[in-house]
């Protein structure tokens, strides 16, 4: 009976709506990207209205530079529009430029939560939303436990989860399940980090 009782549980917060406790209090975050302890751009969050209706824009600006010549080696500018209610996603939009590539995405209404990673609930999730092109990746997501993480403004106690399968991501949520911290492999083989400021 108690097995039964903890799969009824797990089906439920498998399905369930998004966590709104997950949306930061100051209605913002912002990033430093950083590559081969360089900053190479900007990776940011803006959130208006309440946790029952609001909207999430993701803005990032990525520019990395050949050293000595300065010559721009790879560019990304990406920005969404995701709209809430009552904890299901409504509308996704994006525009992305990926190195000289477009992509427009207008996605509607989605039971899959979309990759943009702010929402710790993506952890919990086996598919995610591709915010570039609206394919459906299959995930998996292991709990690394608890780290003391680098930000800009010091370190702070964060859960750490790496997501494989279709979406490669490191993540570090802080104890109100804000974003602390992003990092991946580039094409490259170097690694990408978002650094919270």
């Amino acid at each position: 009976m108690k097995f039964l009782t903890i799969m009824i549980g797990l089906a439920v917060s498998l399905t369930a709506p998004l966590n709104a406790a997950s949306l930061p209090a100051s209605g913002n975050l912002k990033f430093d990207v950083i590559r081969k302890g360089k900053d190479i751009g900007d990776h940011s969050f803006k959130f208006n209205g309440s946790a029952n209706a609001f909207s999430v824009k993701v803005t990032t600006n990525i520019v990395a530079k050949i050293p000595l010549i300065q010559i721009i080696a790879y560019s990304f500018q990406h920005s969404s529009v995701e709209m809430w209610r009552n904890g299901k996603l409504q509308k996704l939009t994006s525009t992305t430029n990926d190195d000289g590539t477009p992509n427009q995405l207008n996605s509607g209404p989605s039971l899959n939560l979309p990759a943009s990673l702010w929402n710790v609930d993506i952890v919990r999730r086996k598919k995610l939303l591709n915010t570039i092109d609206g394919k459906i990746m299959s995930v998996r997501a292991a709990d690394l436990g608890s780290e003391m993480v680098p930000t800009k403004r010091g370190k702070i106690q964060a859960r750490h989860y790496r997501i494989s399968g279709e979406l490669k991501r490191d993540l570090w949520y802080d104890a109100n399940d804000a974003l602390v911290r992003v990092s991946f492999k580039a094409d490259d083989g170097s690694t990408v980090t978002y650094v919270r400021k």
